[in-house]
């Protein structure tokens, strides 16, 4: 039965309390795939503040670490979090936030934002707030990247639908939007236009 509501703490700390690492993020090809594909979908080299929305294990916030200045990772189990410090252990640019999205997310401007396999567990009206958020806290041309699996699920999007939504609200801002992969997930790169053209 799908969710109606976005799901909150209680339902991802249970499954980070069974599961250290429930969707195999750490040992999956699959996964490592998706990760390669994340990075390669970076239209920069560098990045000076980005923010990844939903962490989990710290995964993939260890390898975008290595292309921003500043990282700030977040994620609303307090139980991940502490897994993905100890993986970003020796990173000293990696700053940790147990949050949840669209409220209580970091204060700044961010030049890169990274979603991936988040929208989804939002409902409508948060993922509208979230777009607002990210509207309001980038950078002149700034970068955002989603990332969302296409199969079946029982949160209250499905992939396709959340990414749709999401790139629709950031309208008029929105300079360049593109679909990089569409197939078994969907991988998707927006470009913010400056804050002048806004």
């Amino acid at each position: 039965m799908r969710h109606r509501h976005t799901m909150g703490r209680a339902y991802f700390e249970t499954l980070y309390k069974s599961n250290p690492d429930p969707w195999n993020f750490s040992t999956s090809e699959y996964e490592d795939q998706k990760y390669q594909a994340t990075l390669q979908a970076l239209p920069r080299t560098r990045y000076a503040k980005a923010i990844e929305v939903g962490c989990s294990i710290g995964v993939l916030t260890a390898r975008l670490a290595t292309r921003c200045e500043s990282l700030d990772a977040v994620d609303l189990s307090p139980t991940a979090i502490e897994q993905a410090r100890i993986a970003c252990a020796a990173l000293d640019n990696v700053y940790f936030h147990v949050s949840a999205a669209p409220n209580g997310l970091p204060e700044g401007a961010f030049d890169l934002i990274i979603l991936s396999e988040v929208l989804y567990y939002l409902d409508a009206r948060d993922l509208l707030a979230l777009a607002g958020w990210c509207r309001a806290h980038t950078n002149s041309s700034a970068d955002i990247i989603l990332c969302h699996w296409l199969g079946p699920t029982n949160y209250p999007l499905s992939g396709e639908t959340a990414a749709r939504l999401f790139v629709s609200a950031l309208q008029p801002c929105l300079e360049r939007h593109s679909i990089l992969h569409q197939q078994v997930y969907r991988l998707e790169r927006i470009r913010l236009g400056s804050k002048e053209a806004q």
